[in-house]
């Protein structure tokens, strides 16, 4: 069983869209200034895999093939975005929405707040886009604004009535391929165990529930490893965390969500 990851169908862009013009035009307000001196870090030099590297299997050196490209398509993007092409912001919105939503659902749990989550760091990312130099990957620099916005309004949150209203499963747009963001790695690979002995949109529900019942930075790991399936050396990048710390972290958090679903297997 796979946790399919939802999508947004333009959702934060249309909503995006609608703060573009002429509200991107004008000076931040002082809470966006706020929120990029909170969330916005620098760029950091990151090596680059050889794609003609002998030692490389086929499937790393597919997958460096791909980063690569990846990587291309972003700096025309941010280069397009710093002359102030309006069409680069909306691409960029179009191209990482349902990664940036995606992530967002899986750790707050309320689809309402969510897209305002998304669409607030696409903001922060316009605003701050002169203080990207270019020398780390675009990609882990916007996950690492999008975690840091997220952490920071789940500690806003904590304490207060907040309601975790969103089965991911039932949502429309629950479907999304793993191209656009979708569970890329299954969860059965990752908790072995609880996946083989239950089938069906039950235990899909049961697992974000108690997914969101864990501590935010194991739920942020299983989201960034397992359920979006992105590299450890992009969560180094993403999370600061050094590598023996994140596999220590990420194996506790697996333990925490297996014993967390245990009831459920008997």
């Amino acid at each position: 069983m796979h946790l399919q990851e939802p999508c947004v169908d333009g959702v934060v862009w249309t909503t995006v869209s609608r703060v573009t013009d002429p509200d991107l035009r004008a000076p931040p307000s002082p809470r966006v200034e706020a929120l990029i001196a909170e969330v916005v870090e620098p760029d950091e030099p990151e090596p680059a895999v050889a794609i003609d590297n002998p030692n490389l299997t086929p499937e790393q050196r597919e997958e460096a093939a791909k980063r690569a490209e990846q990587d291309r398509r972003d700096r025309r993007l941010v280069r397009r975005l710093k002359e102030g092409d309006e069409r680069a912001f909306q691409e960029l919105v179009q191209t990482y929405q349902n990664r940036i939503f995606g992530l967002m659902l899986r750790m707050i749990s309320n689809r309402q707040e969510a897209e305002d989550l998304a669409q607030e760091v696409f903001i922060i990312v316009y605003r701050a886009i002169g203080s990207y130099r270019g020398e780390g990957r675009f990609y882990t620099w916007l996950y690492r604004i999008a975690s840091n916005t997220c952490k920071n309004r789940i500690k806003y949150l904590k304490g207060r009535n907040f309601h975790r209203s969103v089965e991911i499963d039932e949502t429309p747009q629950a479907q999304l391929p793993a191209s656009d963001g979708g569970s890329i790695v299954s969860m059965q690979s990752q908790v072995p165990g609880p996946e083989q002995a239950a089938e069906g949109t039950r235990m899909e529900k049961v697992i974000q529930r108690e997914l969101a019942a864990l501590d935010p930075e194991h739920r942020l790991l299983i989201v960034l490893r397992d359920v979006q399936g992105l590299t450890y050396q992009d969560i180094i990048r993403i999370t600061g965390l050094q590598e023996g710390t994140l596999k220590s972290r990420l194996h506790r958090a697996r333990l925490a969500l297996k014993e967390r679903l245990q009831p459920y297997l008997r």
